[in-house]
């Protein structure tokens, strides 16, 4: 195979090498040549060189960009600075035998991408190409702005690069495209990462290894109709629906790779997809983790030597992605559907984020799916007018709905807005599950904390059954959420849970017949729910409403549900009897009880178990959230 050698020099040059590490080999400095399917010969090409042989230039700016990518002849083409491409999101074509390479940090496409259409003998390097997201479509239905896409190309080398919040997929290789190789890039903070297909043909052959794939929703890859798909020592962390999918008649091997927080992390989509996992390591994962077939063997195809899967994770995030590594971000960010902030999306803006950002959010409905990741902490997300109405952040999955590969959402990946981090504080905006249940009834959340020390303030969560489910990583860990000055709306158990929650000063709204709570504390854990200072209001019918039920997961009896209600209002709506039984579990085996409430709904009877004053004193704000004090208003 010929050496790329104009433009691999040039990017060895400006790469150092990496500090000495004895759990990180030596060889993640950048390769010298193409491997994997892009380095073989065929279709008349021996390897993928780019414009070897070609002259060098140096651009600064779209014009010469163009001038160069599109001529004729080949080209080492060398990007110094931050290029912003015009109009917002154009694709600039690149013709064959070309080599498009980051000179030093910094180097980046911004606002659009590029295409490969029917070309070859192609390599992109040492390149961030970022924003062309188009705010408001976080499904990247309305624009195909995509980083890279590939159609019918073939000998394409893709490395060291890093791809974010593009319009649409990161990158696309479709319509047969073949021997390509993607190695070594960062995808990151987006819905969908890299997608392989769109032909009824069984053609293409693609290597991917040594990639990150951070913060992605989706297609981490996902790949239909392959003739070969191999995929080695990539990285996949915190994704949000799923990891790497195969469909059609495609095939694919997944090897040494590290799966973290990653949900369903290898599909089989469809009875004649093949895919053949072997080495890989999962952390934090659930789900599938397909084996269907017997797909290939990779070293019919080429010799490689993959890495251990256990060293992946330092390998990866230390050799990844361009020189210099990703743009820091300010820690004062704010995001605009308008154009006028650092981002288009909430999703984005905390991705970037550094540990104590503030995300200010200017009014807006915001469509997206967001994720606090596991490891985030230290953040402030808030809106920018300090009404909680001006900011929308809504979605509409509900928990029974069905993937469109099978299985239903639940309660972890349905949520309109998850916290999966710890030390995060959200204030001044709406978070909301717009599914409409009379379609067909199902829970459909609107939040889900799962870290320690979440605080809300001027916070409205709307939704109907299941609004809010206050959750922790497992039985045996306490997770404590604060809600202060925020209004929380539905009808059927839509404050849940076995998290530790307090709702100070909260505006708790019945909008359908149903239970208000439904706690599944562990019994370990003396405090659940903590309802104090707030009002309950409905609007619906009076004594038709329960204060709450005894949730038991899959009937675990050491789910003992703890929930106090004190020095609130009661509507009219509340029963006199207001705790029952729940799946055949009696609330009187439960810790229900009230203090000193007022209103029309919180007549002392026989079934409400009250506390006395020397009780009381144990079940305050400050004994459930023990030293934290979030914010800096005194608790009641």
């Amino acid at each position: 195979m010929r050496l790329a050698l104009a433009a691999l020099a040039a990017f060895a040059l400006l790469t150092p090498a990496p500090a000495h590490a004895e759990a990180v080999p030596s060889h993640a400095a950048p390769a010298e040549q193409a491997d994997g399917f892009a380095g073989l010969s065929a279709l008349g090409v021996d390897g993928t060189t780019g414009g070897a042989g070609g002259q060098t230039v140096t651009v600064d700016n779209q014009a010469d960009l163009e001038r160069y990518a599109t001529a004729a002849e080949p080209y080492v083409i060398k990007v110094r600075g931050s290029i912003r491409i015009e109009p917002y999101g154009k694709e600039i074509a690149v013709a064959s035998d070309k080599s498009i390479v980051g000179e030093g940090a910094g180097a980046e496409i911004v606002h659009g991408g590029f295409i490969l259409d029917h070309v070859h003998n192609v390599i992109i390097r040492n390149l961030t190409i970022r924003d062309s997201y188009v705010p408001g479509d976080w499904d990247g239905k309305s624009k195909d702005y995509d980083g890279v896409q590939m159609d019918g190309a073939h000998h394409v080398w893709i490395d060291h690069n890093h791809f974010t919040r593009t319009g649409d997929g990161l990158l696309d290789i479709r319509k047969d495209s073949d021997y390509v190789t993607v190695s070594w890039n960062v995808f990151s903070d987006h819905n969908k990462a890299v997608g392989i297909g769109w032909t009824p043909n069984v053609v293409t052959k693609v290597t991917l290894h040594h990639n990150w794939f951070r913060g992605i929703y989706q297609r981490n890859p996902s790949i239909d109709n392959t003739e070969a798909a191999h995929l080695y020592n990539n990285y996949l962390q915190d994704a949000g629906l799923y990891g790497t999918m195969i469909r059609g008649r495609g095939r694919i091997v997944v090897e040494n790779s590290y799966f973290q927080s990653v949900p369903d992390p290898i599909v089989s989509k469809d009875a004649i997809s093949q895919v053949m996992q072997r080495g890989n390591v999962f952390s934090g994962t659930r789900g599938r983790v397909d084996n269907a077939g017997p797909a290939f063997e990779p070293s019919s195809y080429y010799a490689y030597t993959p890495d251990p899967a256990e060293q992946v994770p330092a390998l990866v995030t230390r050799g990844a992605g361009p020189l210099g590594g990703q743009r820091p971000a300010p820690r004062e960010i704010t995001v605009a559907l308008d154009g006028s902030g650092d981002f288009g999306s909430v999703q984005a803006a905390i991705g970037a984020a550094p540990r104590g950002a503030v995300i200010t959010v200017k009014p807006g409905v915001y469509r997206e799916i967001v994720r606090v990741w596991p490891g985030r902490r230290d953040l402030t997300i808030k809106g920018a007018t300090g009404r909680a109405e001006d900011v929308v952040i809504t979605y509409n999955l509900p928990a029974g709905g069905q993937k469109f590969y099978g299985g239903t959402y639940g309660s972890a990946d349905s949520p309109t807005f998850s916290v999966l981090g710890s030390d995060i504080t959200v204030e001044d905006v709406t978070l909301e599950n717009a599914y409409d249940e009379s379609v067909a009834p199902s829970q459909a959340l609107a939040v889900r904390t799962v870290g320690d020390r979440i605080a809300f303030k001027g916070t409205r969560f709307l939704g109907n059954q299941d609004t809010y489910k206050a959750d922790t990583p497992n039985r045996d860990v306490v997770s404590r959420a604060y809600l202060r000055d925020c209004y929380i709306e539905g009808d059927v158990d839509f404050i849940y849970g076995r998290g530790t929650a307090v709702f100070d000063n909260c505006v708790i709204k019945s909008v359908g017949a149903g239970f208000v709570t439904a706690a599944s504390t562990s019994d370990s854990n003396t405090h659940g729910f903590l309802i104090v200072g707030s009002r309950l209001e409905g609007q619906v019918a009076d004594k038709s409403i329960y204060l709450g039920r005894p949730w038991h997961p899959g009937n675990d009896p050491k789910a003992i549900a703890q929930v106090v209600v004190r020095d609130s209002w009661l509507g009219a709506h509340i029963q006199d009897a207001p705790w029952t039984d729940m799946g055949g579990f009696s609330w009187k085996d439960a810790r229900f009880a009230e203090y000193r409430n007022t209103g029309p709904g919180a007549v002392v009877t026989a079934d409400r178990p009250q506390l006395t004053d020397a009780q009381a004193a144990e079940y305050t704000v400050e004994r459930y959230l023990g030293r934290w004090r979030p914010f800096t208003e005194r608790h009641p």
